[in-house]
């Protein structure tokens, strides 16, 4: 798995945090310095945290588990959609729906109201449907998309979720916590790492230092998927040849048997005359 280096985290402005007079001197361990006003994060530790971050998302991946992506920022949305769609992973970048884990089989209702409304377009309902109606229904189609459309087919609670900002998506970052599930987070130096079971301290505003972390880790969920795939394959060839080492020793016992026929026919023949 390749690592993230700090030279990268340094182009990417990750080290820049928040003024010091906004800080939360929870995160007094990641901060290297001040220097006019702001404080500097240590990219050293920085660097270390992606890589134990993204090996364990890959291990999430490998297991066949998803993850999901949360950033509701308005730099953020296209960055975090584009990088959890490369990976086939559920993503929220519109406002965290209240209650989507805690109360997720109403979330899951809601998704297949879309899939209703859907197989509605396509039997030829909506031909017997008044214009209004129509309107009505699409409209409601469209809204629950832009909201929805991106876990469509989360089937199941996700074994993690992966935050940008814990400060914006502390209700998604407290409902995983009830949970159980666990929480990776980028946080900058004005946040709470506590609630955070997988800390990555670093600039969360700036688009250049997000989008390379999500790189990194990513990079490491595909890696983790590409493995379950090699590992199924050679699981279905092992199979395979197991099914036929046992079918060889019958027909070795079949050809014998008829060899075994043969002989006592010829003997028989031969016991006539």
């Amino acid at each position: 798995m390749s690592r993230i280096s700090f030279e990268t985290l340094l182009e990417a402005g990750a080290h820049f945090g928040h003024l010091k007079r906004k800080w939360n001197p929870a995160m007094s361990p990641y901060i290297f310095m001040e220097r006019n006003g702001i404080h500097i994060i240590d990219l050293h530790k920085t660097a270390a945290m992606v890589d134990t971050a993204a090996e364990a998302l890959k291990q999430i991946a490998k297991s066949g588990k998803k993850v999901l992506f949360v950033a509701t920022k308005k730099q953020l949305k296209e960055i975090v959609a584009e990088k959890a769609q490369a990976v086939g992973m559920p993503y929220v970048i519109e406002r965290w729906p209240g209650g989507m884990l805690t109360n997720f089989p109403t979330i899951r209702k809601a998704v297949k109201k879309m899939t209703t409304i859907d197989k509605l377009m396509q039997d030829g309902t909506y031909a017997n449907l008044s214009k209004r109606e129509v309107l009505q229904i699409s409209r409601q189609r469209a809204k629950l998309d832009k909201t929805l459309g991106s876990i469509a087919d989360l089937t199941r609670l996700p074994s993690a979720i992966f935050v940008v900002d814990v400060l914006k998506e502390n209700i998604a970052v407290h409902e995983a916590n009830r949970l159980g599930i666990p929480v990776f987070a980028i946080v900058d130096t004005n946040s709470n790492p506590g609630d955070v079971d997988y800390v990555i301290p670093a600039n969360d505003d700036a688009t250049k230092s997000v989008e390379v972390i999500l790189d990194a880790c990513c990079a490491a969920i595909a890696e983790g998927l590409e493995e379950r795939k090699v590992e199924k394959i050679d699981a279905e060839a092992a199979e395979g040849e197991d099914e036929n080492a046992e079918k060889k020793p019958a027909r070795r016992r079949t050809t014998r048997a008829r060899a075994n026929k043969a002989a006592e026919a010829e003997g028989a023949e031969n016991a006539a005359e």
